[in-house]
């Protein structure tokens, strides 16, 4: 047998961030950085070193940098991810006798025991550094060795040289990695652009930009409507379905089952004599319309995102060209879908499981692709937690292959394990529970939940705290305050978050019946002709949060979110602040749409970059007053009929040369 080397001693375990053990990647977004984890240890009392690799993916050489040791055999290291493209981490670890050699050396002359020999040791490992080295690092190691044999000084001295930080230096540039272990997986990280992290997304049906409900809207008419919508500060223009509308079963106001004539149908019943999915409304116009209504909205710094609804009425050209790809009930009929007691007798749910699936996928590739082609990079998809997961799966993968700037927003009101794995799958934002979490307690375990847990890693929660599907209690009965507050909530907690406008910011609240969440005349089924001017509106104060989130980067992360106790359970105190930054932003939201609520907040200054006893300034952004604070507690009270929350941005004093300054 040849002699060969024996296997490392070093073990490198729970490497972290892991979706699912590496099945999966991480997320992130260009410019944001990796914090990576690992148990790198190895058996005896030898020290160790460690590096965490990493690079993009469509490269094949290593990237490095050092990482440090934690304690308890944990170490940590991180990297930055600097292009839209996906990358690949891991970890690897060897044992370095240098850097025992250098404790035990500095152990034994604390000891004042007899070193002249650990030198001579010393020198050896010096030396073989040379080999490893190149250039002047070379004859410096070659110095260091020759000076560690040397006879000139004594070997206390020599030992104490040698304990500086320039041999140390030079040997940890080029250690011995023949003997390194690495983590036996490459996990991956699924970059996207800014706007999958930090959005502000207004949904908007075209048909009702008009100023008569007996009008059907139009593009022509959206591009009057962006000026309204810019001016709120949002940043994506969410379109419910564009597409012909069925005829067969079409629904009527207020979701009769009966239509008559001047019904317009949901413009989730995708399909008519006109076409499907790649075909326009023709009330709505044309496709060069989109276009142009797409170009406008850019002018504005708004994108326009289109609604992804795998779904076709009993009219959809498919129906015909393609029966395979539905199912057939007994009695030979096409199964319309149901969630019962619910039916929806207009729409046809396809069968992505029939003998002719491949086909049926490669249809929806190109539905999307012609999208893209019109210049679309942002889709809301509808109902996904309802099509297979590994249709997702290869449709995100093939849509990334080509365009890694595309976004999907998962709109999966389901069972959190079902959410959670299509995030995994690739959707870059996914709706949540925030809609039905009102109190203290639902707020806090339920954000801790998706941003505080491992969950962070792939699930970017967007929070809308209204659908055209979803009218919550809590709007129906608390009037204009819980509108605000749901609000102010929904922008601050997430760094994702969407209203449907304009029955949000118009304070839209009478629910079908007593009991349920479907709106009075939903703007699903007829056509809306809303008076945006309207002195009520909310349109104020939603563009000053919305300035606010743009102007605080403290607000375009959900990471650094955290919690703060105060002594009112209608009371929620939360705080963010910005990577590498000093901006801090502390939300105090009153709950109760009806009372007065005080309390007293408690602060952790030091996680705040407070110091104790330091006084700092509560300025706030809503209403421009600004309090002078000390110390952890701290006072605040809040009517709701005046204004529901504070959004304060803390500020520190620091004296300059001639007085106070305050600054972020």
């Amino acid at each position: 047998m040849k002699n060969s080397a024996p296997p490392p001693r070093v073990v490198i375990e729970n490497l972290r961030p892991a979706v699912n053990e590496g099945r999966f990647p991480i997320k992130r977004t260009v410019g944001e950085s990796v914090k990576v984890t690992a148990d790198v240890f190895a058996d005896g009392h030898d020290l160790l070193d460690a590096v965490l690799l990493y690079r993009r993916a469509a490269v094949s050489e290593w990237s490095e940098t050092p990482m440090e040791p934690l304690g308890n055999d944990r170490w940590a290291g991180e990297f930055t991810v600097q292009e839209m493209e996906p990358y690949l981490y891991t970890v690897q670890g060897w044992v370095d006798p240098f850097k025992s050699w250098r404790r035990d050396l500095e152990k034994k002359l604390q000891a004042k025991q007899e070193v002249a020999i650990d030198l001579l040791a010393g020198a050896e490992l010096v030396e073989a550094a040379v080999a490893r080295a190149g250039g002047n690092d070379a004859g410096r190691l070659q110095s260091w060795a020759s000076s560690l044999r040397s006879a000139k000084k004594s070997a206390d001295e020599r030992a104490r040289d040698a304990l500086g930080n320039d041999l140390q230096c030079l040997m940890r540039r080029y250690p011995d990695r023949s003997q390194a272990a690495q983590h036996d997986k490459e996990l991956g990280v699924s970059v996207a652009r800014e706007r999958a992290r930090f959005s502000a997304w207004y949904e908007m049906f075209p048909r009702s930009c008009t100023s008569d409900a007996q009008r059907h809207g139009n593009f022509r008419d959206c591009e009057e409507r962006l000026p309204y919508v810019a001016s709120m500060g949002f940043d994506v223009l969410y379109l419910p379905p564009i597409h012909p509308i069925g005829k067969t079963n079409r629904k009527g106001k207020n979701n009769s089952p009966v239509a008559g004539p001047a019904d317009v149908g949901s413009p989730w019943a995708i399909g008519a004599q006109e076409g499907g999915h790649k075909e326009i409304h023709p009330e709505l116009g044309m496709l060069e319309d989109l276009k142009r209504l797409r170009a406008k909205a850019a002018e504005y710094g708004i994108e326009v995102a289109l609604d992804l609804a795998l779904q076709a009425t009993p009219d959809h050209p498919l129906v015909g060209t393609h029966p395979e790809w539905f199912r057939r009930r007994p009695d030979g009929t096409i199964q319309y879908a149901e969630n019962p007691p619910k039916k929806y007798e207009d729409i046809y749910p396809f069968n992505f499981e029939s003998a002719d699936w491949k086909n049926l996928w490669e249809e929806f590739r190109a539905v999307v692709f012609f999208w893209i082609g019109q210049g679309i990079r942002i889709f809301r998809v509808d109902n996904p937690h309802t099509k297979p997961f590994p249709f997702w799966e290869w449709l995100i993968g093939e849509v990334r292959k080509q365009y890694p700037d595309v976004i999907f927003l998962c709109e999966a009101f389901t069972r959190p394990k079902v959410m959670y794995r299509l995030a995994k799958l690739g959707f870059d934002q996914s709706y949540t529970y925030f809609t039905w979490r009102n109190t203290k307690q639902e707020l806090t375990e339920y954000l801790t939940e998706v941003v505080q847990s491992e969950v962070s890693e792939y699930y970017r929660p967007s929070f809308w705290p209204n659908t055209p599907d979803i009218l919550p209690e809590y709007l129906q009965y608390g009037g204009r305050p819980a509108f605000a507050a749901r609000m102010i909530l929904a922008a601050t907690l997430s760094s994702n978050y969407g209203i449907y406008g304009p029955a949000f910011e118009l304070l839209e609240n009478r629910p079908l019946e007593t009991g349920r969440e479907e709106y009075l005349d939903s703007e699903k089924y007829q056509i809306r002709a809303w008076n945006i001017d309207r002195s009520d509106s909310l349109r104020d104060l939603i563009a000053r949060v919305n300035q606010i989130r743009c102007e605080n980067p403290a607000l375009h992360h959900n990471h650094e979110l955290r919690f703060h106790q105060v002594d009112n359970d209608q009371l929620l105190a939360y705080s963010k602040g910005a990577p590498d930054s000093a901006n801090v932003i502390l939300v105090v939201v009153n709950l109760d749409p009806y009372h007065t609520q005080s309390g007293w907040v408690h602060l952790p200054l030091e996680e705040l970059r407070i110091a104790p006893g330091q006084t700092y300034q509560a300025h706030d952004l809503l209403g421009n007053a600004r309090y002078f604070w000390q110390g952890e507690r701290n006072f605040v009270q809040l009517d709701p009929q005046v204004m529901p929350a504070h959004i304060f941005a803390l500020r520190r004093r620091v004296r300059t040369e001639r007085d106070f300054d305050y600054y972020l």
